[in-house]
């Protein structure tokens, strides 16, 4: 019998190495490299898992593919359509990851019951509740169906025979994180273990169409647990963020074959689970403190989505030697970029002040379009000038003071204009690109001393 090889796997990238470091060398963690035993497979086992079904297909012609065997699959949630580019694509890989308590497995086993009910024939795999716990959650969340099966497990051999006898349409995992390949003596949750379960889901999905959800753990720092490649296998990677204080949950696309991505969708946990908010905007914007300084309103576009949030800003003088900068929602180094800028270009002193942001409403930005509004609300708190309720400031600002050009203005304003905004400042090169309303103020600017100009005086 030949002897077992051991190897050391580093549990947060994957790199193996015979022998014990305390740094790995690859993603120079400390301390993540675990004791592995690694088994020699079996080749008919390896041969069945490596084939799957792949030997019944044949090359084809480009102009022989026809999209009509895939059509896209509508769950009657539409921010779920919106964030998955459309719909639901057969035989497509989705991966969600979030925060433990934030709603993803309240949101598939919503979304499992509504596929279950149009026809479609649902498996619910969870290594994490008994099926008695998973009916209790469905009778809250009113979610009954025929073709709806559940399955407490987390051997992926019996997972397979059964997907193999009851040929379901949709399959759930919850979550990829408790699922284990019998022929690897890697421990539950290890990297080699999810890559190894990951790949088995892909090879199911592709090779017999059938569309698997898998719920994914995430770290402290955010990232979905497990090696980087999980998110390069899967086809949509989807993030469900949100304040577990707040009842309102972000569900964000940061990867997408079938549609845009940075797409977002919100929705209201409440008792009787996930419903969505068709306009965000006025939620983000309806504790709006009117006669506040420090604070701006931005449209910031969310894949193909404009969304009107408030950024605040506090401004003190410092107490200590070193100026504070605190963000939520918002980029830190991408605050300290504008103040830098306001110093230099606009003449405020603010290297002994602490400065203090967020994103109202819990959303985070990251985009160059927010700049402008980052820079009027830190001058209206550093500066005690409120500015009017109803202007809108959308723009980059430039290293030089300069306000630079953004995509998709038009989008952007025709937003602002719903939600009663009657003056809108912009980039002066957008003003000469797009269609705009002309029954709302749209002031065009070049500099960034202009801007502030037109948002005090």
């Amino acid at each position: 019998m030949a002897k077992a090889k051991i190897k050391y796997v580093c549990q947060n990238c994957g790199y193996s190495s015979p022998r014990y470091l305390g740094r790995c060398p690859n993603c120079g963690q400390w301390n993540t490299l675990v004791e592995e035993v690694e088994k020699k497979q079996p080749k008919a086992v390896a041969s069945t898992l490596s084939t799957g079904t792949s030997s019944s297909n044949k090359p084809q012609l480009l102009k022989d593919v026809s999209l009509k065997q895939t059509p896209r699959v509508q769950t009657q949630i539409n921010e779920l359509n919106r964030v998955l580019g459309g719909g639901i694509v057969p035989g497509s890989l989705v991966l969600i990851g979030g925060d433990p308590g934030i709603g993803k497995s309240t949101l598939l086993l919503q979304v499992s019951g509504q596929l279950a009910q149009t026809g479609g024939k649902v498996l619910y795999v969870s290594g994490e509740e008994s099926a008695n716990q998973i009916k209790l959650r469905a009778d809250r969340l009113a979610v009954s169906s025929d073709d709806f099966y559940l399955y407490p497990e987390t051997d992926m051999e019996a997972i397979r025979a059964n997907i193999d006898n009851l040929k379901p349409d949709y399959v759930i995992i919850d979550s990829v994180q408790t699922m284990q390949e019998p022929e690897m003596s890697s421990a539950v949750g290890s990297v080699s273990q999810v890559r190894e379960v990951t790949a088995d889901l892909m090879r199911l999905a592709k090779g017999q169409g059938i569309t698997i959800f898998v719920v994914g753990h995430v770290t402290k720092g955010g990232a979905i647990a497990g090696p980087k490649i999980l998110e390069h296998m899967v086809d949509t990677v989807l993030y469900f963020e949100g304040d577990l204080h707040h009842s309102y949950r972000i569900l964000r696309a940061v990867k997408n074959r079938f549609g845009s991505t940075n797409e977002i969708g919100v929705f209201d946990m409440r008792e009787d689970g996930l419903q969505e908010v068709n306009n965000p905007s006025e939620i983000f914007l309806e504790e709006r403190l009117k006669g506040a300084t420090g604070s701006a309103v931005v449209v910031s576009l969310e894949g193909t989505r404009p969304i009107l949030v408030e950024i605040q800003a506090l401004v003190t003088p410092t107490a200590f030697g070193n100026a504070k900068r605190t963000t939520a929602g918002l980029n830190q180094n991408r605050v300290s970029l504008i103040m830098a800028v306001l110093e230099k270009r606009a003449g405020l002193m603010l290297q002994n002040q602490d400065a203090y942001l967020k994103a109202a409403g819990g959303v985070k930005l990251d985009e160059p379009a927010i700049d402008l509004a980052l820079a009027i609300s830190i001058a209206s708190s550093y500066r005690e000038k409120e500015t009017v309720p109803t202007d809108c400031f959308i723009g980059e600002v430039g290293l030089t003071g300069e306000i630079r050009r953004v995509s998709d203005i038009e989008t952007r304003v025709k937003e602002a204009q719903k939600l009663g905004f009657k003056r809108i400042i912009i980039p002066q090169n957008n003003l000469a690109e797009a269609h705009l309303p002309e029954n709302v103020e749209i002031r065009g600017v070049k500099t960034l001393n202009q801007a502030l100009h037109f948002a005090f005086d």
